[in-house]
């Protein structure tokens, strides 16, 4: 047990962990932006699915890695589109419409996966990109500036939404559509158009978030290779109070325990192993317990609004 504690140990938990966070980020950001604005999206996991394999199919037969990321962005714009038509537009129950998108994710995923590859196969995935003289930095460098541009990304894009919702004309639009869309209609702002903008959004960095998986993380596409993230996803923005900061946080402590997880197992710790898988859930579900009751949603959260009424 001594060697769990060793700094070669806890440098390697570390370093995943922040790399393990990329996925929860991009997706939690993304689910954020949509419920600040009142919208509910339980289909992420299926945007992160289908924008898993379009970015790995693409790169597999194009090898070209960027190519990949852009059919994974466009696919989940392309899902969140069909969620805001359903949610805004048909007043759909939010809940149920989400579960319908996910499982409409998981199964196209599934049988692309079946008539186009039919067997696992790899990627040569985004390479590990050093940021120059802060890679340097003994034991820091190594844990957050030796990783791939995609985990960059996804922290770059947690003080933009802050500075997105918080600071601009933009944010205080989405927050009030959240809040109290009756009151901005009156104030001429389009709840559809706000919503629209913020589900679409939000799909797209779902799909980035799936792409993430395939082509910079794992390198591989597999069935269900997203083990319900996305649901954890939407409970990081319930554990963040709905902001990015405590996003972030809840991403890291995700992503923390799972990469300990793996570690437990590398390390012959005994501990059945499915026990250690079980972890990240177990810890879902008490973070949910222990916040869902502390933190105020938004007001309008789940609820259509039909601007005849």
């Amino acid at each position: 047990m001594t060697e769990v504690f060793s700094a070669t140990v806890i440098i390697g938990i570390l370093t995943s962990g922040i790399r393990l966070a990329t996925p929860y980020l991009y997706a939690a950001i993304g689910e954020t932006f949509g419920q600040r604005s009142g919208v509910l999206n339980l289909g992420v996991d299926g945007q992160m699915l289908l924008g898993a394999f379009a970015a790995f199919y693409v790169a597999f037969t194009t090898e070209n890695l960027w190519l990949g990321l852009l059919a994974a962005m466009i696919v989940g714009a392309l899902m969140g589109l069909g969620m805001a038509y359903v949610t805004v537009n048909l007043h759909a129950e939010q809940g149920i419409s989400g579960i319908g998108f996910y499982l409409f994710g998981l199964g196209m995923s599934e049988l692309l996966f079946k008539m186009l590859l039919g067997t696992v196969e790899t990627v040569k995935g985004f390479p590990i990109t050093p940021v120059p003289l802060l890679s340097k930095i003994p034991v820091i460098g190594e844990i957050f500036f030796q990783q791939n541009i995609l985990v960059y990304g996804a922290f770059l894009l947690v003080p933009i939404a802050w500075f997105i919702l918080n600071k601009t004309t933009l944010g205080l639009k989405i927050r009030s559509v959240g809040e109290n869309p009756e009151a901005a209609d009156s104030l001429g702002v389009s709840v559809a158009r706000v919503r629209y903008f913020t589900i679409i959004l939000g799909g797209t960095l779902s799909g980035l978030a799936g792409a993430s998986m395939s082509i910079a993380l794992l390198n591989v596409f597999q069935q269900n290779m997203t083990s319900g993230l996305g649901f954890i996803a939407v409970a990081l923005v319930y554990f963040g109070a709905w902001r990015a900061w405590g996003v972030l946080a809840g991403a890291l402590l995700f992503s923390m325990v799972n990469s300990m997880q793996l570690w437990m197992q590398v390390l012959n710790i005994p501990i059945p192993s499915d026990i250690a898988v079980m972890l990240p859930y177990i810890l879902t579900i008490i973070v949910l317990v222990a916040t869902v009751s502390r933190v105020r949603a938004p007001s309008a959260l789940t609820k259509p609004f039909d601007r005849g009424h």
